[in-house]
């Protein structure tokens, strides 16, 4: 096939595995599946606002990708997939800006070793994908991207920081892409857009060349429509191994950091029967209402359905796990921000405009303000890991990470399981994301697997309903375990289900070149102001 045809390639629910059945088999090429996610973006973007830029080189690099096709040089487990990276990952060739105005000339020189590790696959980095700015809040708006929008209820928020993500990959805008989570941020879209995601265990994957906030919260991870895809991810993120930029690194064992995550997934008969899983149940929120009842009957059946598939289900009421006072107590953000944030701003690996330190970024004006996350940036300004607060908080951590471990053997459970959040995801304008379970996993380092777990009844805002999530946490370093309770999980109780307004096919443009994406910010909720603090 030679440009100029049209390839009838169709990007919805995309896999890995369609992607190259179709290039092996002579049914596309790789510009014509790249063009086809291209035209969706173009299409469908404007409702949503989830993608901030794309790549100008993915139609060259599809190109470079379809003559070595052509040559028989196919090499790479992500040979000519298009993905789409959370706008804090650093990738040449494009800015990275955390959609914050301050950042928009922030152009780094290198790749993040994940970024590169999947180009070394074969991947193509398709653009970026918008955030709550620097990841930041839970509603994903920022003052150089704007508002993301909830594909399945426009009048929601997309979960966050990640949302720009989220929406994307559940309107089938790439085949699967990168997430950041210092809280709730890799699994609260996931919920949100009926979505899998996997947060790994602190140390499996380096952080390095990614806009950092916590030194101990952070993680970086993927975000797909399936478990095979998003062990696939896993898989090349997790092989990069230690890196001297990030030394918690060297706390992933060998086994970990080879395995081949997608290759080891099962989709057993027997998967769940005779697992323990530990319900905890301080992390629902038994108070019927509009916004949580649709997600305790949603885990109700899901627990039905684990239970009939011979899990068996414990009951842990234990009062430590109660995620607001976990995170009232224990949250170090406001500590180590300012001090993550001026190391990364003051790389080597950086060039084009971009302030040199927090303190000049955060007096520049260029930013937006929300109360929520503001409060927090004012205290991050005198906050820091000299604090005796700071000490007290890190032992807290390790209080609980032992208390967590005493609950697995106590109870001698497999995994914890609980609604991502304890109602809907939030409508716009709200001043932030409430109800979210995450701080268990983010303090203690545990790897949480999310996948869909039902939605809300239809109603004239989402005509399929909103879209609610549940996580599996496990011990350090079972991810595989949870990646195969979840591609059991989902192929059994099948849940996602394409957005409505998305789930239509799209003709492929014949494109001379990457389209320019332009954020709309006009849709900024006006309580979100930018400017000074």
């Amino acid at each position: 096939m030679v440009h100029g045809e049209l390839d009838s390639f169709d990007g919805r629910e995309a896999t890995i595995e369609g992607v190259h059945n179709a290039l092996f088999t002579g049914l596309a090429t790789c510009r014509g599946v790249v063009s086809s996610f291209l035209s969706r973006i173009e299409t469908f973007n404007p409702t949503i606002n989830a993608v901030i830029s794309l790549n100008p080189e993915a139609l060259s690099r599809a190109d470079e990708l379809d003559q070595s096709l052509a040559a028989g040089n196919v090499t790479g487990r992500l040979f000519c997939i298009p993905i789409l990276l959370k706008d804090n990952y650093d990738a040449v060739g494009m800015n990275t800006t955390g959609g914050n105005l301050g950042l928009a000339g922030n152009r780094p020189t290198q790749d993040a070793p994940t970024v590169k590790a999947f180009r070394d696959e074969g991947a193509i980095i398709l653009g970026k994908a918008n955030l709550h700015e620097l990841a930041l809040e839970g509603i994903s708006v920022s003052s150089l991207g704007g508002q993301t929008i909830n594909p399945y209820d426009h009048g929601r928020t997309p979960g966050g920081s990640s949302g720009g993500t989220g929406a994307a990959i559940a309107a089938s805008f790439a085949v699967f892409g990168t997430g950041t989570d210092t809280v709730n941020s890799l699994r609260s879209p996931a919920s949100a857009n009926s979505l899998v995601s996997v947060r790994p265990t602190r140390g499996l994957i380096t952080r390095a060349g990614v806009i950092p906030i916590s030194y101990t919260q952070d993680a970086v991870g993927a975000i797909a429509r399936n478990v095979r895809d998003l062990a696939t991810a896993l898989t090349v993120m997790a092989g990069i191994g230690f890196d001297g930029r990030d030394n918690v690194t060297a706390l992933a064992p060998p086994e970990a950091i080879g395995k081949d995550y997608a290759a080891e997934l099962t989709y057993s008969a027997n998967s769940l029967q005779g697992l323990r899983l530990g319900m905890l149940d301080g992390f629902w929120n038994h108070t019927a209402s509009d916004e949580t009842t649709p997600v305790n009957e949603a885990m109700a059946k899901m627990l039905e359905f684990l239970q009939a598939a011979g899990a068996e289900l414990v009951n842990v009421t234990d009062s430590l796990y109660n995620a607001t006072a976990i995170a009232a107590r224990l949250d170090v953000q406001t500590s180590e921000y300012r001090q993550e944030l001026d190391g990364y701003l003051a790389g080597p690996n950086l060039d084009g405009q971009a302030p040199a330190s927090f303190n000049e970024l955060y007096t520049s004006g260029k930013f937006l303000v929300l109360p929520s996350q503001y409060n927090y940036v004012k205290t991050a300004f005198a906050s820091s890991t000299s604090n005796a607060s700071y000490a007290v908080a890190q032992l807290g951590i390790q209080n609980l990470t032992t208390a967590l471990r005493r609950t697995f053997s106590d109870h001698q459970l497999d995994a914890l399981i609980y609604p991502e959040q304890k109602n809907l995801v939030v409508k716009l304008g709200a001043p932030s994301q409430s109800g979210r379970n995450g701080i268990l996993a983010a303090l203690t380092g545990s790897p949480v697997v999310t996948v869909p777990a039902g939605f809300s009844p239809p109603s004239a805002a989402a005509p399929i309903g909103v879209p609610i999530g549940m996580e599996l946490l496990g011990l350090p370093f079972t991810e595989g375990k949870l990646l195969n309770m979840a591609a059991y999980i989902t192929t059994q109780f099948p849940v996602r289900r394409m957005p409505s307004f998305a789930n239509q096919s799209v003709e492929t443009r014949d494109y001379v070149e990457v389209p320019v994406i332009k954020p709309n910010t006009s849709n900024i909720p006006s309580q979100y102001p930018i400017g000074v603090l």
